[in-house]
């Protein structure tokens, strides 16, 4: 998050167009957390494919929407490409984050106690 609101806030660049792809990050892992409780309930597992491809839909939108910001029209684009870079950054982030999250989370075979 740091780094997508660094690059709405310095004041080189100044636009808060950038912070927009935080509704991407609190959207993106809603369809598997939702899948898999549902999943958990009633023992069918064939919407999974169905959540990973919504949820992929909304990885690839915040890692576009800087990108297409940033190359808007060139006499004046939206945002600059430093604050596409920072934002671009902060996304890669923010996924490695939820990816390690649900990694840990969704581990069957998880002891976390000393063996001896």
């Amino acid at each position: 998050m740091t780094m997508v609101i660094l690059g709405c806030a310095l004041p080189s660049y100044k636009s808060w167009w950038p912070f927009v792809v935080v509704v991407f990050y609190i959207l993106a892992p809603l369809p598997t957390m939702f899948t898999k409780s549902y999943n958990d309930r009633t023992g069918a597992g064939v919407n999974m494919d169905l959540a990973i491809f919504i949820t992929m839909g909304f990885v690839v939108s915040s890692f576009a929407l800087p990108i297409v910001l940033a190359r808007a029209p060139v006499a004046h684009p939206v945002i600059k490409w430093g604050a596409c870079n920072l934002t671009l950054c902060g996304n890669i982030i923010v996924y490695l984050t939820y990816i390690g999250y649900f990694v840990t989370l969704y581990q069957e075979d998880s002891n976390y106690g000393l063996r001896f």
